[in-house]
């Protein structure tokens, strides 16, 4: 009996070593501690009283003690793995402002708790705990719950060598090394709307326009956003100088309108164009017949918005490259962002500077080394996760969560507020929750991406950086998440309050801190593949990746389908189908027509694809 308990001797203490380091310290060593002494004075006792116990009956009693040491040990280490969380290092655990504030409030408010799929959930609770288990002792007899014919996942790796075959192309170009002057047609200006990342899509689209124009391009401007709320202008994220000269070969860049030009009533001339002038995903053509003629009449053509009004399939492949060198190459977050995002990431993998080419790419010069960091041993890996369910999201996909009547009666007043177009269009008709839902345009919640992440086989140990934290319905709504992965930081936690700073109120700034730690990612998980942040990100790992970034995409019209049969379904069944739902992304292809290139960056004038003998051809 002493033997299949502790048989194995020097590993079964390795294996409680490790255990400890990763997932917090245990009372195992007391509780034998205890246990040995508490049998020692037992005998004794024994034969003082009886004088003539046998060896044979000490060995009986020792065996019953070793039983009795077998399930204490094993019932501690199931509670460990269900209520203890230690985090990587100082660093990250001495402050917990962001995700630990909402799990804090989350348990004294149990009961608020907001879950919509019980029955799986409590599935996942229980094989979280166990793949966690099996991970640190593979010899303890663990019942694995996973149906037999499951897709093997790779969780950490790029399952297709194919994707390493694919190389960044947009660094070339074969343009005079800078774009004469002559026979300009006149200046673009844009002020582009939105957050962060559609502002970067609107920055890009504005480069391919002012090429295909001919135009001279002012440094765009960022719009003030009633959402956002942020002031940040082109400067204040990306670095200029670095923009101007990346560009200068392929369009002409400068920072300001001409002195005769600026003191122009645009809209009075009729140069300021909107998004309601311009077609979405509009062909290069529309921009020559519309735009041209008004440029070279006035000079100069202000766009107003400029969201998406530039389409992918019609673009000729010297113009999509343009697009692909603004958006991997020109576009550089300034120093002070670099900086910060820099330990965000070497906080997050407790490692130094990697210098990867992800990191090349990120950071620039500006990378940190924080010797102190190291802790020994191999960088850890993380995983980031794209939370977006924010209120503007819920609110926008018309889309029920569970909330009853004040949920609806809440984002009813926020649509009006935010989305006055939406609201007043909702009063002449009607849109079915349950018809957005099957159609796949909800966001996922906390607890359905938690759903996803256990079924692929992460388990409860995974350490995860949420970006997007501003979660809707707070701590009601994160807790079944945090109850599958407890190791949950935000850029909040990882980051001091003092080194976060110069970035508060300034959301453009703090979300391209979640780009950077997202971009840095082991694996990064989407939860909606309409945002820009997970659209950029996806396409930047593919790009920079060099076939080592894997993205997990769940289909959000597939698993509304799985989710609607939950009743009728067991865990294998749920595990089986989540999988083959995520496997079929990651397949590797040439951009399909009608995708981003930005998202999707396999295309000509982007990447590259190595031939057999070493060449390379799309």
């Amino acid at each position: 009996m002493e033997g299949s308990c502790g048989g194995g001797g020097g590993g079964g203490a390795g294996q409680m070593a490790a255990w400890q380091g990763r997932v917090g310290a245990t009372n195992i060593g007391r509780l034998r501690h205890g246990k040995t002494s508490s049998s020692s004075s037992s005998s004794a006792a024994v034969a003082a009283r009886g004088g003539g116990v046998t060896a044979w009956h000490l060995r009986v009693f020792a065996g019953v003690v070793g039983v009795m040491g077998c399930l204490l040990l094993v019932a501690s280490l199931m509670m460990s793995a269900v209520h203890q969380v230690q985090f990587r290092n100082a660093a990250i655990s001495r402050s917990f402002r962001g995700l630990q504030e909402l799990k804090q409030n989350s348990v004294r408010t149990e009961e608020a708790e907001q879950i919509m799929h019980p029955r799986l959930l409590q599935m996942a609770t229980s094989v979280v705990t166990k793949l966690l288990l099996m991970s640190n002792f593979p010899s303890l007899p663990v019942q694995n719950e996973s149906d037999s014919d499951s897709v093997k996942f790779s969780l950490w790796e790029e399952p297709y060598k194919q994707a390493r075959k694919w190389k960044p192309c947009a660094a070339k170009h074969s343009l005079p090394d800078e774009v004469p002057e002559e026979n300009n047609n006149g200046f673009i200006l844009i002020s582009a709307n939105g957050g962060l990342n559609q502002q970067r899509v609107a920055v890009c689209n504005a480069v391919v326009v002012a090429a295909l124009l001919n135009a001279t391009l002012v440094l765009p401007r960022f719009l003030y956003s009633s959402v956002w709320k942020d002031t940040s202008q082109f400067g204040d994220i990306y670095q200029e100088d670095y923009f101007v000269n990346y560009m200068k070969s392929d369009v002409h860049i400068v920072k300001d309108l001409p002195p005769h030009l600026q003191s122009l009533d645009l809209e009075a001339i009729g140069s300021q164009i909107t998004d309601m002038d311009i077609s979405k995903e509009a062909a290069p053509s529309e921009f020559i017949k519309a735009v041209l003629p008004i440029l070279q009449q006035n000079g100069v053509v202000h766009f107003l918005g400029f969201g998406n009004r530039l389409g992918f399939d019609s673009v000729p492949v010297h113009l999509q490259r343009l697009r692909c060198r603004c958006n991997f190459h020109a576009l550089k977050f300034v120093p002070e962002i670099q900086r910060a995002g820099s330990l965000l990431v070497q906080r997050l993998r407790r490692a130094g500077a990697m210098r990867t080419e992800m990191d090349k790419q990120l950071f620039g010069s500006n990378m940190l080394d924080v010797p102190a960091l190291l802790a020994g041993g191999e960088p850890s890996r993380y995983l980031a996760l794209h939370m977006r369910f924010e209120e503007d999201m819920v609110a926008y996909s018309l889309c029920d969560f569970g909330g009853g009547d004040a949920e609806r009666e809440e984002l009813q007043a926020y649509r009006e507020t935010h989305f006055p177009t939406l609201a007043m269009r909702l009063r002449n008709t009607s849109v079915s929750p349950e018809e957005q839902r099957s159609l796949g345009r909800c966001p996922l919640t906390p607890e359905e991406a938690g759903l996803v992440l256990t079924a692929l086989g992460y388990d409860r140990g995974t350490f995860i950086y949420v970006a997007g934290s501003q979660i809707y319905g707070g701590a009601a709504r994160l807790r079944p998440l945090t109850r599958l992965f407890p190791n949950l930081v935000t850029k909040e936690d990882v980051l001091s309050s003092a080194e976060l700073a110069p970035f508060k109120n300034f959301s453009s700034r703090l979300a391209a801190l979640d780009f950077i730690a997202c971009a840095s990612a082991d694996v990064f998980a989407v939860t909606d593949s309409g945002s820009q942040l997970s659209s950029l990100v996806s396409g930047y790992r593919v790009y920079h990746g060099r076939g080592r970034a894997p993205t997990l995409h769940p289909n959000r019209k597939r698993y509304a389908q799985i989710l609607g049969e939950e009743e009728g379904i067991g865990w294998g069944g749920f595990e089986r189908r989540v999988r083959n739902m995520v496997e079929e992304y990651k397949r590797v292809s040439a951009r399909p027509r009608g995708r981003s290139v930005y998202r999707q960056p396999r295309t000509p004038g982007c990447m590259c694809r190595a031939a057999g003998d070493g060449s390379v051809d799309f």
